[in-house]
């Protein structure tokens, strides 16, 4: 029989593993490049995709398509560790929890489908290479990262309910609460670097819950 609490710790672990390849590969490769940013033109940020499509597309299937798969098993396996005694919050947490996942890996089936199209364009010559990158690239980003309601919501509410239900670890829970509130403030655009914080504050508590998860027995199971 699975136990599914140590299968939702290792999806955690994992998870963290993703965002901790996409911002190695963000700071060693994508920042240099200045790829995603306004200071390049966009044929420059084409030409990048061109010399780099097998790594992109890799980083695509890691970051968007593997974290989610990961946050599907994690969501479930809280979700059976919080719901004593607060069902109700525990379920919207997960429907958070599962809509995000699915974001992420729309998002990451979008990049690459949007990755070959450009690519398959520019070989064409077309003129509607940029275009079409832009276009697409709005949309991914709109679905995969540009603010973080569903990622925010789900570990905010998560938070919560592993503390009404004294499930998980009270400082866990705060630092949920942390990470849940600076994915909400990306909602404003003049606090769009709170993302910094809901990113690099998941790791840490993606291995933290691991570590619940794995080797923590819960007090309602």
């Amino acid at each position: 029989m699975i136990n599914f609490q140590r299968l939702g710790g290792a999806a955690a672990i994992l998870a963290a593993g993703t965002y901790l390849i996409g911002f190695w590969f963000y700071f060693t490769v994508l920042g240099p490049a200045r790829f995603g940013s306004g200071q390049i033109d966009p044929a420059q940020h084409v030409l990048f995709l061109v010399e780099n499509q097998s790594v992109m597309h890799a980083w695509n299937l890691i970051i968007y398509v593997g974290n989610a798969f990961c946050l599907v098993i994690l969501a479930v396996a809280l979700h059976q560790r919080v719901k004593s005694g607060c069902a109700g919050l525990a379920q919207t947490a997960t429907s958070f929890g599962l809509i995000w996942a699915g974001l992420l890996l729309a998002s990451g089936m979008l990049a690459n489908v949007a990755l070959g199209r450009v690519i398959n364009l520019q070989a064409a010559d077309s003129p509607l290479t940029t275009t079409v990158w832009q276009v697409l690239a709005i949309v991914q980003e709109g679905l995969g990262g540009g603010n973080e309601i569903a990622g925010g919501l789900w570990i905010l509410l998560l938070s919560w309910a592993g503390q009404w239900s004294k499930s998980l670890p009270t400082g866990l829970n705060a630092l949920g609460a942390i990470i849940g509130t600076a994915g909400l403030l990306t909602v404003v655009p003049a606090l769009g670097e709170a993302g910094s914080v809901f990113g690099l504050g998941f790791i840490v508590w993606f291995i933290w819950v691991g570590g619940v998860l794995m080797f923590s027995r819960s007090r309602h199971a």
